[in-house]
């Protein structure tokens, strides 16, 4: 009877693990590649315990890149601005694997990903490397800095795009000082060594620009006072402006505070090439080409395609194209089942003239080849939801909304019905306002919260859409499509005032630094007002909170 109570058990036990092994297997598997803003605010907002999760990137934090520029030159402490990503993970209460590699390819025919080890190989054992299956797969694998090819760019160059970039332009920036600070070198070699030279007037050159003179003036003159005056800080910007990218009005205030503060600026001039003491550019507007003496090189001109998704990108037809192109629900296209966030991707909106012909049919139910304003109001908002260039056109018009731009397209003809040709005549120049998303950390946020509210709500989407109706085809789509309040967007607040820019869609806060000239994106607890009146960054940076 015991060996016959001890059998039903151990079958009771069997049947409870098989059962838990089914309903394991039942979850679908979601694979995010990437541990940035992108990938990381995914993880974060992702609440349905319907899936199972497993992240692989080669770095195991979460960096707060907008501070990078803050750690150069000790504003910030690189522990500050860093976040273990497995204790992330480990409050969210849910089962999320955490490997650290590198993935090397992607093969969406078998739905696996191949990665490889990336820890030191004195460990013993080499590079391990592993596949990894998945239902679902989210690419955030971000970008790395874009030398466009110039010579010796990669040999001689500093980069800022991680906090080892950081740290390693901090202990150069000292060993300038140092070395000028040595005994029998000339007068024009002290002044060379201490040249410090940006490359790129996007956020991170101009921010880097501007930290760089504070430590200079406020920390290192007392430190080297012998060698002080002979600092110099040179910015290099192709294009006519710095920061282009903004409002006129930030682009004026930053050049007109650089000028002040003795920051040489030289706009128009592009490096084309690198050496180990000088670095060679040449004037946009004559051609001249001059050679300029420096002492460290921080390279920052935007972003380039890693390895890996430029070959994922030829194998999905995707040639030709400086990052990952999806649809506006974040789906890579020519691919089932993968999305793509942040620096590695881009949205390619869909036009409205391509899809002129099938809108205007939706909006003629009867048929009859016209439409009245009637017709037209019940489709308008799933217009504007699917094509947000239709809202910035508007804008940019002054007008209400497309009623107004209808009424203006017909002329004298107002009040008659629209045919095919007036309603693209009044829409054709619609696609004008298309514009890429900027390269932002506060837009890859977004877009992570976005896919993970999308994932939450999977099933019920499934059964009661709640997109916009879908022009070529019947009924809604699943989901909206996904729109950013973004720094070129309508919504920027601007407090002319108090000299920032608030970003309600992420929580921290882009600051103009009076005493610094340059732009400084943190979320901290408090502001503390430095002596010379500037805006300081208080001791407690609670940069995940905003996140």
């Amino acid at each position: 009877m015991v060996r016959g109570g001890g059998g039903l058990l151990a079958l009771s036990e069997r049947r409870s693990s098989s059962s838990s092994s089914s309903l394991l297997s039942k979850k679908k598997k979601v694979v995010v590649l990437g541990t940035g803003w992108g990938g990381t605010s995914f993880l974060k907002n992702l609440k349905s315990s319907s899936y199972e999760v497993e992240v692989v990137s080669p770095r195991n934090y979460f960096a707060f890149t907008p501070l990078l520029p803050s750690v150069t030159c000790g504003t910030v402490e690189a522990r500050s601005v860093v976040e273990p990503i497995r204790n992330i993970l480990r409050k969210k209460g849910m089962n999320i694997e955490f490997k650290e590699a590198e993935c090397y390819k992607i093969d969406t025919d078998k739905r696996k990903v191949y990665c490889r080890s990336n820890q030191d190989t004195n460990l013993g054992g080499g590079q391990q490397e592993f596949s990894v299956d998945y239902d679902y797969l989210v690419i955030a694998m971000g970008a790395r800095s874009n030398t466009f090819n110039t010579p010796g760019v990669a040999e001689n160059c500093h980069f800022l795009k991680e906090v080892e970039d950081a740290q390693r332009i901090r202990r150069t920036v000292i060993d300038c000082f140092e070395r000028a600070s040595l005994p029998n070198l000339s007068e024009e070699e002290r002044k060379r060594i201490l040249h410090f030279v940006v490359v790129g007037g996007g956020p991170t050159g101009v921010e880097f620009a501007a930290e760089l003179h504070d430590f200079v003036i406020e920390d290192l003159a007392r430190l080297y006072p012998n060698v002080k005056d002979l600092a110099k800080i040179t910015l290099l910007e192709a294009g006519d402006h710095i920061l282009n990218m903004f409002d006129k009005r930030i682009t004026a205030f930053a050049e007109e505070k650089f000028q002040r503060d003795g920051i040489h600026l030289k706009t128009g001039s592009m490096v084309i090439k690198v050496e180990d003491k000088h670095i060679s550019t040449k004037e946009r507007s004559t051609g001249v080409v001059s050679e300029i003496p420096y002492g460290m090189v921080v390279w920052s001109t935007g972003i380039g395609t890693r390895p890996v998704i430029m070959d994922f990108m030829k194998q999905i037809g995707q040639t030709n194209r400086r990052a990952l192109a999806t649809d506006e629900w974040l789906r890579v296209e020519g691919c089932k089942n993968v999305y793509g966030l942040g620096d590695c991707a881009t949205i390619n909106q869909r036009k409205v003239m391509e899809d002129i012909s099938v809108i205007f049919s939706k909006a003629d139910k009867n048929s009859s080849g016209t439409l009245n304003l009637r017709d037209f109001q019940e489709v308008v908002e799933d217009i504007c939801e699917r094509y947000p260039q239709v809202g910035l056109y508007l804008k940019k018009r002054q007008m209400r909304d497309i009623a107004q731009l209808l009424k203006s397209s017909q002329g004298e003809q107002q009040g008659t019905e629209l045919d095919i040709a007036l309603f693209k005549s009044a829409l054709s120049e619609v696609d004008s306002q298309m514009k890429n998303l900027p390269a932002t950390a506060q837009v890859a946020a977004q877009q992570g919260q976005y896919l993970a509210n999308c994932f939450n709500r999977m099933e019920e989407c499934e059964k009661n859409p709640e997109g916009p109706l879908r022009f070529r085809g019947t009924g809604r789509h699943r989901f909206h499509p996904f729109s950013s309040t973004s720094i070129l967007g309508s919504l920027l607040h601007w407090e002319v005032n108090k000299l920032q820019l608030n970003y309600p869609g992420i929580g921290f806060q882009l600051v103009i630094a009076p005493n610094g000239s340059g732009i400084q994106c943190m979320q901290a607890s408090k502001l503390a007002h430095k002596g010379s009146g500037g805006i300081g960054l208080g001791k407690a940076v609670h940069f995940w909170k905003g996140l």
